[in-house]
């Protein structure tokens, strides 16, 4: 999207003074994140990523490369952990048909009926995944209501627990294959694992445009291969075909007791990365992924799950490991190869899709400014986001020395992964009844359909707790913690800074009277709130005692929108003779850089000169106070967030030989 058209926001689209406590001002006066209250009235012409540039054929093949890098290495662990719920002995034929059955109908059900069919018909000006989802439930409800805010913000916590995941559990799953080929390689597993990890991360940094281009064509041979070695292998055991009714998966489940429903979870393996589906619509589009799913992916999943099943009902032994064993002994190791690039290529799909939901937790203010590099000149969605990538690799590299195999960590995958269908779910009702107007008689049996299925998978998945569940427990709690001491926080600040300040137009006035000094060229205070005086120009009076002949109160709002059509990007109002308000407005997707914002403004007729034009930030140290609204500990916690944060000189690429910082200290 081009940042230099002009043009000009309705009043509508700023944050209503309701929403600016919620708004959560930064620790150093930079701008802060607001929600507008109607995205939809205030940029009609707002849209994502158009997809017109590119062929539906080339859109389809990209999808098959990266939305389905998860969900399409599921066959490496999923059936062989449900199938070794008792151990490694033989499984009855019956509880093999069972099992296979309910893989079958997870995958109709939760994946083609919910994702693919439904949930992808929700999105947000072509923008999907829990937080789109959130900012189009608050849409459809004209507010920002607490438990659709509570349910997006316990969603992308969840997601994080499962970015972790992820990646470790991929990879591990991959390179055991070696120990299937040859026993003696086993103890080089854990090694090659960490250093494929390592490899993975590093390379984020220069981004993967290029790498994309192979990930569709690798993931298209691997997709070819099992669906090949899944028909092989039905002739084993025809009667695996039986799966497909779905009675077998219900005796299974209702007939086994503790047994079946503890299978359960380990069943819903096979659908995790479904959620990647509606998270990457904005990339490729509905029609592609759905294309990609229906006539290629799902055919494939479900041959080879069936081609697994008759292998193990005909040879007992190979429940030690069926995908593997599938292939002849003179392609193992190639084909352990090719499973090893395609879980790299789910794992940087995951990878990727956690930088883009920290954009979006940044630029909706639930998390402090980090540094975001833009990896490509072109595609402005390829970001890199340095410290989450840190933390995400020792993660990572800490579960694998935990667990050290893929069966085990297949305990701790599960409840991330339901705990955000569980959230998806929820939230969907909220549009399907407030913006979509479906009758609650319609809506509350269709929805709840497959929440009952969802909630189902998940009290499965907690069976697992003590056996690793607790993981993505912790990591979800420790994100939700943070997420809502830096919203409660900032909100806090918000309030404070508002209380004792004075208004911009109440200054305006007061400096017509006492005319302090002017000096050339223009000064640029950013605030969160272009109607409070920002607190760097109240501390620049009082030191400096002078004014610039142009003063502009420049602010940044997020709206519940992905993107700001360019059209719509600013606002312009004069205040009086010298001082000038502009409002910039992004969408939550997208990165707010000031040249190119200050670009389009003298596009639109705005005079400045950029060498005598001066940037002035507050920087505010914080400290704790005896009379806080949040209890001690947290008020630590806060303060430690914030001096986290990058600067505003950073986040903005402003140009730093511009800019003059002037601190004050702040009890919060």
């Amino acid at each position: 999207m081009s940042q230099e058209t002009v043009g000009a926001v309705s009043p509508s689209a700023t944050t209503p003074p309701g929403d600016r406590a919620a708004a959560a001002t930064a620790p150093d006066s930079a701008p802060a994140t607001g929600v507008a209250a109607d995205p939809a009235a205030a940029f009609p012409a707002a849209s994502a990523h158009s997809h017109a540039k590119d062929s539906f054929a080339k859109l389809t093949l990209g999808s098959i490369g990266v939305v389905y890098g998860d969900i399409g290495t599921s066959p490496l662990y999923a059936l062989k952990t449900a199938l070794q719920h008792n151990g490694t002995e033989a499984v009855p034929q019956s509880e093999v048909i069972g099992i296979i059955s309910l893989l079958i109908w997870a995958l109709l059900i939760t994946v083609t009926a919910k994702y693919v069919v439904f949930l992808m018909r929700a999105d947000n000006k072509g923008e999907g995944g829990t937080l789109s989802l959130m900012a189009l439930a608050q849409h459809a409800l004209g507010r920002r209501g607490g438990a659709v805010f509570l349910l997006g913000v316990m969603g992308a916590a969840l997601f994080s627990g499962d970015a972790i995941i992820t990646p470790a559990i991929s990879v591990l799953s991959a390179v055991e294959g070696l120990g299937v080929a040859q026993a003696s390689l086993v103890p080089y597993i854990l090694p090659i694992t960490v250093v494929i990890l390592i490899a993975l991360f590093s390379v984020q940094r220069s981004g993967t445009a290029k790498v994309a281009t192979f990930f569709g064509p690798v993931m298209v041979l691997f997709f070819g291969l099992i669906g090949f070695l899944g028909v092989i292998h039905i002739a084993d055991a025809p009667v695996v075909l039986t799966a497909f009714n779905p009675w077998h998966g219900l005796r299974f489940l209702f007939g086994n007791g503790a047994t079946g429903f503890v299978t359960l979870g380990l069943v819903f393996l096979a659908v995790t990365g479904a959620e990647a589906l509606y998270a990457d619509m904005g990339h490729f589009g509905r029609k592609p992924i759905q294309t990609a799913w229906l006539l290629f992916v799902l055919p494939a999943l479900l041959l080879n799950y069936l081609g697994q099943g008759a292998l193990v009902i005909h040879d007992p032994a190979a429940v030690k490991d069926p995908f593997y064993l599938m292939v002849p002994n003179w392609a193992l190791i190639p084909f352990v190869v090719l499973s090893t690039l395609a879980t790299v290529i789910a794992s940087q799909a995951v990878i990727t899709g956690a930088f883009s939901l920290i954009r979006q937790a940044i630029q909706l203010g639930l998390l402090p400014r980090m540094e975001i590099l833009h990896t490509s000149e072109t595609t402005e969605g390829q970001i890199f986001v340095p410290r989450a990538n840190r933390m995400m690799l020792v993660g990572v590299l800490l579960l694998v020395f935990l667990f050290k195999s893929s069966d085990a960590l297949a305990n701790a995958y599960g409840i991330a992964v339901t705990g955000t269908m569980v959230v998806t779910t929820s939230l969907a009702y909220f549009v399907v009844t407030k913006m979509w107007n479906w009758p609650k008689v319609w809506a509350v049996p269709f929805i709840g359909f497959f929440l009952v299925i969802d909630v189902a998978f998940l009290l499965a998945n907690f069976a697992k707790v003590l056996d690793g569940g607790w993981v993505p427990l912790l990591l979800a709690s420790a994100s939700m913690l943070l997420m809502w001491t830096w919203v409660r926080g900032t909100a806090l600040l918000a309030q404070k800074t508002h209380r004792d300040s004075i208004s911009t137009r109440g200054l305006i006035a007061m400096l017509a009277k006492s005319k302090p000094v002017r000096v050339p060229g223009t000064a640029i205070f950013l605030t969160s709130d272009p109607e409070v005086a920002p607190s760097s120009l109240m501390h620049n009076l009082k030191h400096n005692k002078v004014l610039h002949e142009r003063i502009v109160i420049m602010s940044v709002k997020t709206v519940d929108a992905p993107r700001v059509a360019p059209s719509n990007r600013y606002r312009i109002e004069p205040m009086s003779d010298s001082f000038t308000a502009i409002t910039l407005s992004y969408g939550y997707m997208e990165i707010p850089r000031m040249p190119a914002a200050l670009a389009t403004l003298r596009k639109a007729g705005l005079k400045f000169d950029i060498m005598t034009t001066s940037f002035f930030l507050g920087r505010r140290t914080l400290k704790a106070s005896n009379h806080s609204f949040m209890p001690k500990w947290q008020d630590h916690l806060f303060i430690a967030l914030s001096k986290q944060a990058a600067t505003a000189t950073d986040f903005f690429s402003i140009p730093s030989d511009r800019v003059v910082e002037l601190g004050a200290q702040v009890s919060v």
